[in-house]
């Protein structure tokens, strides 16, 4: 199967088989190995299409299709998901079932990093690595698929939308993805990581994040007398100031919750109280069982501050995602599988971000772990992820796919939770 085969209609980059020199290379199992000698330029040359036609949250079908493609040369029967994006196909056999995820979508971003691959679609890119994710567990799959056995199934859930609120792992969790599945994997591109390094935690590692949006209302009047009317600004400036103060002494200070407004729309004369206004912005809590007790909280402290102003108001307080809570056996099989292909120095610990990944709906479902891959190449500056200039050092393709397919090959090895049992043929 080459690159060719999958996509036709879109150039490759030159030479990507530049792209595929691969730290740690010939430290697995033979299968493995073989599988990357044979497709390492094809891994390049797919994450290359991905970032070339990125689309955004649940309109991925040019993605679906194109992985859906590859997995059916391979003689797997993918399904895709009953919104006609993302899908789900299971490789191996048995009773036993591990899970690795990938994520389609892209952001609505213009891309400003001058690759020959570059975007394709004006206003859309892959700025958080996304196309890489789906890049390395289609690889891993297939990897495989092309081993004389597995000791289970290993199920691959590529899925859409997960840039938006609740997120697409719900579509997929719908679908039944994780019906049987005993544990999941992911791994999420990290630019402030070298390449061959691997960024593991046990516990939390994102953060839970919610959105709130406040539309008020008032009779409005003339700014000569505030005393007639409802003075909407001033219960908006009341909000914005009040409400992450008094928040702050209601949860435990430990679970790092913030409260930050990102947009305020009020009025348009300096003279003329305004008849509506809107205040946006994010919630964000490190802890779980805060992230619970949060909207009642708010629903609360919005009442108590609007009510001397005479404002009326309706509160959206849209529920974002859990945080990713990385169970302890899942991440040590993460761990252990880096280790084993590249090396006791790739493992280094890594913090909780404030940032929200929908990989946490899985987790409700089945213990897993989510790691971070290095990307960044040694020199140079870090790219940041959800930027117009982001890239990643595409040599941690292979990298991720001998992480993700040791990491499953190890949790559906009965009594083991190490490596040994991959290193047979």
């Amino acid at each position: 199967m080459t690159l060719l085969d999958v996509d036709r209609d879109h150039p490759r980059a030159a030479d990507p088989a530049t792209a595929t020199a691969d730290i740690g290379a010939g430290s697995g199992p033979s299968w493995l190995d073989a599988w990357l000698d044979r497709h390492g330029a094809d891994l390049v040359g797919w994450r290359r299409i991905l970032h070339a036609v990125p689309e955004l949250a649940r309109s991925e079908h040019r993605s679906t299709a194109l992985v859906a493609r590859c997995l059916m040369a391979a003689g797997l029967e993918p399904c895709t998901l009953p919104g006609g994006t993302g899908l789900v196909c299971d490789v191996g056999y048995g009773d036993r079932c591990v899970a690795l995820r990938a994520d389609l979508d892209a952001l609505p971003l213009r891309e400003a990093t001058g690759l020959p691959f570059a975007s394709t679609v004006p206003g859309v890119m892959h700025a958080c690595g996304h196309d890489a994710h789906t890049a390395m567990v289609l690889g891993a799959g297939l990897a495989l698929a092309s081993a004389s056995s597995l000791p289970g199934r290993v199920r691959l859930i590529f899925q859409p939308a997960e840039e938006v609120q609740p997120g697409g792992a719900l579509d997929a969790v719908s679908y039944g993805a994780m019906q049987g599945v005993e544990r999941i994997f992911a791994l999420h591109c990290d630019p402030r990581l070298e390449v061959g390094k691997i960024g593991t935690r046990i516990g939390p590692i994102t953060s839970a994040c919610d959105v709130l949006e406040i539309r008020l209302t008032s009779p409005g009047g003339h700014t000569a007398r505030p005393h007639l009317t409802a003075d909407l600004v001033q219960a908006i400036g009341l909000l914005i100031t009040q409400m992450p103060l008094l928040l702050a002494r209601q949860v435990d200070p430990r679970s790092g919750t913030v409260l930050v407004w990102g947009a305020v729309e009020a009025g348009d004369a300096a003279n003329a109280i305004p008849q509506h206004g809107v205040l946006r912005g994010t919630l964000r809590t490190a802890d779980h069982a805060t992230w619970g007790e949060l909207e009642g909280k708010i629903r609360a402290l919005v009442a108590a501050l609007l009510a001397p102003t005479g404002v009326g108001y309706v509160l959206d307080h849209i529920r974002g995602v859990p945080p990713v809570v990385n169970e302890e056996v899942s991440t040590g099989m993460l761990r252990d599988a880096a280790v084993a292909a590249i090396g006791p120095a790739a493992v280094t610990a890594t913090e909780q971000s404030s940032g929200g990944e929908d990989f946490a709906w899985y987790l409700e479902h089945a213990p897993g772990a989510m790691a971070r891959l290095g990307v960044w190449p040694g020199s140079g500056p870090m790219r940041d992820i959800h930027q117009p200039t982001f890239d990643l050092d595409e040599r941690a393709l292979p990298l991720g796919v001998r992480i993700l397919a040791r990491a499953a090959v190890s949790a559906l090895t009965p009594a083991s939770r190490g490596i040994s049992a991959t290193e047979s043929g």
